[in-house]
């Protein structure tokens, strides 16, 4: 794939054997791509790779299964704790909100302490929240218990993506290492559902929080014994950047409170904490740009990250192609419990074709991605994004006069949405993966792995805030609007988003991501062409 021209590193190596003797230019391609297909020496045998995988790559499927498991289990919430329809997109995408607000100051103390101290420490503060979700008996105490565990994710995602990032050298191996971790989240997504089905309809809601502790605390075991010491950090001068710290995070908490509570705010976006909070979190984010533009020493967001290129439309890709599946996730399930009246498990079955296709896709893009060009990736990827959200606005209405049966909605509609979002999700996930982590040198890559997520996890609290202001501002422009309408202006917002988002893939052009020398052999490559 497209590399950076500017890669500004003292210190060459990916953190895998890269230069045995120190000189680049002794690596001709055969070597190159010799490099690119075994093992890093660091993991020692197969059975050290194995383990420093699976701990990595079950971080990614935990993750993915507090998010999408709460969605198949919140009715079942929502009716105990009597939580009201309108403040149910609070403890489905509070998640996703306080782990994208602090996702970057994480990246950083990556940097300060080492990937493993903060992989490992993400999982123990997730272990503990998760337990405290099992025992929540009010919304409040519910939603605060979320927004931790949001905490616990923000810790361990980039760690675990640099991790692998500085690992692994560009080539074949890489990209299927990478994608296992996406396929982790095919897993992780479907688990969640399964255990969010079952809880739901058969036993209790809160056993679906102690069945993710128990995976968590298994997480933590396994990545104390496998993941080397030897990655935890690479002895520079790293300090946290306070000033990005405290106008990126509120800024960005702010911000996405006002649309997530606008639309149900008792004067909408009349009402004062409001537009006041909106107001407050754009200034700060103002702020932020110009402290990280000009004045902190060591930004947060450094600009050496949008230098190479198509980073920066990559980057909208991403923040708007995550918004468009959460917008799918959230309202799919409930469009097919509450409008099709389907049970739970029904639900989960429906959800097949959305796991086990990405699980498919995932492994298979490990040997196709050094084929096919990521460009064509991308586009597919947005055909699918756009697809997904069309096709649920499109039922027909259940009063009977389409003459249509639940199979054959299913079959016509549901299914084929099914599949195009996995199409969207999951290519476009290995394909960002490996071309954000390949175009980053060692010193960015705990800071590259941290803006991934924050855009991913970002894009789903903030497009799904804009999906439910969008369907509180008809619902009060219209009497008597139903269940189905309203789900309906969530999916028509959704496919305007994928739109965007597959303009987005029209304008990347990014190459294979085949074996190659690193980000900072090439700079070391330039700065020897220069010194001659």
């Amino acid at each position: 794939m497209d590399q950076p021209t500017e890669a500004h590193d003292e210190r060459p190596g990916s953190g895998s054997e890269t230069l045995e003797d120190g000189n680049v230019e002794a690596l001709g391609k055969a070597e190159i791509e010799r490099l690119g297909r075994q093992r890093p020496e660091i993991l020692g045998g197969w059975a050290a790779e194995a383990g420093f995988v699976f701990a990595v790559v079950a971080s990614l499927c935990m993750s993915e299964y507090f998010i999408s498991g709460f969605n198949i289990v919140l009715p079942a919430v929502a009716q105990q704790l009597r939580i009201p329809e309108s403040q149910r997109t609070w403890p489905a995408g509070v998640i996703n909100l306080t782990t994208a607000a602090l996702l970057l100051p994480f990246a950083r103390l990556c940097a300060l302490y080492g990937g493993r101290v903060v992989f490992l420490g993400g999982h123990v503060w997730l272990l503990i929240w998760s337990v405290v979700c099992g025992f929540s008996r009010s919304p409040v105490m519910l939603i605060a218990s979320r927004a931790m565990q949001g905490i616990g994710a923000s810790a361990f995602l980039p760690a675990g993506l640099a991790l692998l990032g500085q690992t692994y050298r560009p080539g074949p191996r890489k990209n299927l290492i990478f994608s296992l971790y996406g396929a982790a989240a095919c897993v992780g997504f479907y688990f969640g559902i399964i255990m969010g089905a079952l809880t739901g309809q058969l036993a209790d809601w809160t056993v679906y929080f102690w069945v993710g502790a128990a995976f968590v605390f298994a997480v933590i075991v396994t990545g104390f014994f496998a993941i080397p010491r030897h990655l935890d950090h690479d002895g520079r001068d790293v300090r946290m950047d306070w000033w990005g710290l405290c106008t990126i995070v509120p800024g960005l908490l702010l911000v996405v409170y006002a649309l997530t509570d606008g639309g149900n705010a008792p004067d909408g976006w009349r009402t004062p904490y409001i537009y006041v909070t909106f107001i407050i979190g754009g200034l700060l984010l103002c702020a932020a740009v110009y402290v990280e533009g000009w004045v902190s020493a060591q930004p947060l967001l450094s600009a050496d990250l949008f230098r190479p290129k198509y980073m920066k439309r990559v980057s909208a890709f991403l923040f708007c192609g995550f918004g468009v599946f959460n917008i799918f996730l959230f309202y799919a399930s409930f469009y097919i419990e509450d409008v099709l009246g389907a049970t739970p498990l029904v639900t989960a079955a429906w959800f097949i074709p959305l796991a086990l296709g990405g699980f498919i896709l995932a492994i298979t893009g490990g040997f196709v991605l050094h084929i096919l060009p990521g460009q064509i990736l991308l586009l597919v990827s947005g055909l699918g994004y756009v697809l997904c959200v069309l096709l649920f606005p499109l039922i027909p209405a259940q009063d009977g006069s389409s003459g249509l049966s639940t199979s054959h909605i299913y079959w016509a509609y549901i299914f084929p949405s099914m599949v195009c979002g996995t199409i969207g999700i999951d290519i476009a996930y290995n394909v960002t993966n490996v071309f954000v982590t390949t175009a980053m040198p060692r010193r960015l890559q705990a800071t590259a792995a941290g803006l991934l997520v924050s855009l991913g996890y970002l894009g789903m609290a903030f497009w799904l805030g804009v999906a439910d202001l969008a369907i509180s501002t008809s619902a009060r422009s219209r009497n008597n609007m139903g269940l189905r309408e309203r789900y309906q202006v969530g999916f028509w917002t959704g496919v305007g988003l994928a739109g965007f988002t597959l303009c987005c893939a029209l304008t990347v052009r990014l190459g294979r991501a085949s074996a190659e020398l690193t980000a900072d052999e090439k700079y070391e490559l330039e700065r020897d062409a220069a010194q001659q």
